[in-house]
């Protein structure tokens, strides 16, 4: 088990979950928020390397690598991408692809001959509505084709520094796990999110959130002895609860394993995940 594993296993022993496993009854809408605010600081400590999975150079690598990440693992992206920038760079090279070509690229993401016409639609569209440069607006954003309101997120709040709360499939889970939401329909999760945090919170918040789910909140069996939230959680119990048993289910650099990006932040704490084929 890596660093981080042990040092997030030893605050889970050192912060008692609560007994009963169970949500607390009539708990207000304020002391929800202080709640959910307090779980942000701690996941804050816990991930302070968090960060966009999908590897990208430039605001155009981001957009399209989000739109590849539909239905398969930033990983299987993160493989696949370097021969596809290496083909098309620009969106103009993109645009003019031959589709068979661009297809054969990226089927190991999966769903390829959509993602393709998505692919060429947003290029095309960025050459010559845009000047070739990815726009900086979500009303913009949201009109390129393939691209819906979590992906322009992804890419304002990593690419341009503009603040979006991402509701992916672990978010999701995740906040509703916590209770901080009931809501299913994604816009509507990220509006009641939205107004429980400082808006300049948003995109770390993703992030932290992705995080824990992907490597200890897991969705079949969490980690739940081995999670460092455990005593602010309404959901404890729903897991392995065993602190040792715990432990082997963390996974990517909680657990000692590779990430999910080739070419990781420098202040990543796990190893580089492999190229396509390697290993």
């Amino acid at each position: 088990m890596g660093e981080q594993g042990v040092r997030s296993s030893k605050k889970a022993a050192q912060s008692p979950a609560r007994a009963t496993g169970k949500p607390v009854k009539q708990e207000s809408h304020l002391a929800m928020v202080r709640r959910a605010r307090r779980i942000n600081r701690e996941l804050a400590e816990v991930y302070p390397y968090a960060h966009p999975e999908l590897d990208f150079r430039n605001p155009f690598e981001l957009l399209v690598a989000t739109v590849l990440s539909a239905q398969t693992t930033d990983l299987r992206v993160n493989q696949t991408t370097p021969a596809l920038f290496a083909a098309y760079p620009t969106p103009e090279d993109m645009a003019a692809a031959v589709p068979e070509k661009l297809e054969e690229i990226i089927r190991p993401t999966g769903f390829f001959r959509a993602k393709a016409r998505s692919l060429m639609g947003l290029s095309a569209a960025l050459r010559d509505d845009f000047g070739g440069e990815v726009p900086g607006r979500l009303a913009d954003l949201v009109k390129l084709p393939g691209v819906g309101r979590k992906t322009a997120n992804v890419v304002l709040g990593n690419a341009f520094g503009v603040p979006g709360i991402t509701v992916d499939t672990h978010f999701g889970r995740l906040v509703r796990r916590w209770k901080w939401t009931e809501q299913e329909d994604p816009e509507k999760v990220e509006a009641e999110i939205a107004a429980i945090f400082p808006k300049s919170e948003w995109t770390m918040l993703s992030h932290r959130v992705v995080f824990h789910g992907r490597r200890i909140c897991h969705s079949r069996k969490p980690a739940c002895g081995a999670c460092p939230i455990a005593s602010l959680c309404p959901a404890y119990g729903e897991g392995e609860t065993d602190p040792e048993k715990a432990r082997k289910l963390l996974k990517y650099e909680m657990g000692g394993h590779p990430g999910q990006r080739l070419s990781p932040p420098p202040d990543y704490p796990g190893r580089p995940a492999p190229p396509l084929g390697a290993g």
